[in-house]
């Protein structure tokens, strides 16, 4: 049936030319977000924020995560549509290196002006691949490091559950060296794919992200209450530091406080500033 559809739409002209000209547009807008997006690894033209991640046992702000976003454009409308388009290309290593090299280069600039905030922990979202690459296993790392006066002990890799790791046993060894090296790890959206388990089998994260679908209304959700204390007990065990992220309601923080989460982030925190602003518990 479709192949006979396919067929009888191939042989209408009018129908082949519509065709014809819809994949020329489709090519001629990805032919400009390509061009868009080099300009942006050349110009550097992102905005960093940092967003407070805080002890829900004392009110602390223990660090911020980076995000790197580009200033929106008709051909890049949502930050979430360029780094899409971003995953397609073969630019990615290229722009993870860049928007690394940023977010700790900025990172460093508010230090300066806050010195107070030096030993904050930097939570960098990296992809699987990235941290694969040679360029990151050769030292490099390191060395950027040290010329901002940051330790690998203040970095926290966070890497998505959503990601996809094709090897995992392989992705192990590459964490553990990077492990020896001072670096931690953060599995970040946790509950929202499908191999949350082995996952954090092969991952052991010291950092557990919740992602914020599990987090919104858990104060009236017994579903989402029961998955969560199984993760805080496995964290608890396993002496993973649990981390609620999204939180953006005055009654989902007093849960997760009442409740033994170790580290809150999200709007009734602190939201993502292009300064270091510590969170605050109200």
């Amino acid at each position: 049936m479709q192949l006979d559809l396919l067929m009888t739409r191939t042989n209408n002209p009018l129908w082949y030319i519509s065709f014809l000209l819809r994949k020329r547009r489709k090519t001629l807008l990805e032919y400009k977000q390509l061009k868009e997006l080099q300009s942006i690894l050349k110009t550097q033209s992102v905005k960093t924020y940092f967003q407070p991640l805080v002890s829900l046992e004392n009110g602390e702000t223990i660090g911020y995560e980076v995000f790197n976003r580009p200033v929106a454009s008709p051909l890049f409308p949502t930050t979430e549509m360029f780094y899409d388009f971003v995953g397609q290309t073969d630019l990615i290593f290229s722009l993870e290196n860049t928007f690394r090299e940023i977010s700790l280069n900025r990172f460093s600039q508010c230090v300066q002006l806050q010195p107070s905030e030096k030993d904050s922990l930097i939570f960098l979202n990296v992809h699987p691949h990235i941290l694969m690459d040679p360029h990151y296993r050769t030292g490099e790392t390191l060395k950027l490091l040290a010329s901002y006066g940051f330790s690998p002990e203040q970095i926290i890799f966070e890497i998505s559950e959503k990601a996809a790791i094709e090897n995992y046993s392989h992705f192990e060894e590459i964490l553990t060296n990077y492990r020896s090296q001072g670096f931690r790890i953060a599995l970040d959206d946790a509950g929202s794919g499908y191999n949350s388990l082995k996952t954090l089998v092969y991952l052991k994260p010291e950092f557990l992200k919740l992602d914020k679908t599990v987090i919104q209304n858990i104060d009236q959700d017994q579903t989402k209450q029961q998955l969560v204390k199984l993760l805080l007990n496995f964290s608890n065990e396993s002496n993973t530091h649990l981390i609620a992220e999204g939180i953006e309601s005055a009654e989902e923080l007093l849960y997760l406080k009442q409740n033994g989460i170790h580290i809150g982030q999200g709007y009734a925190l602190g939201k993502p500033k292009q300064e270091l602003v510590k969170g605050t518990m109200r």
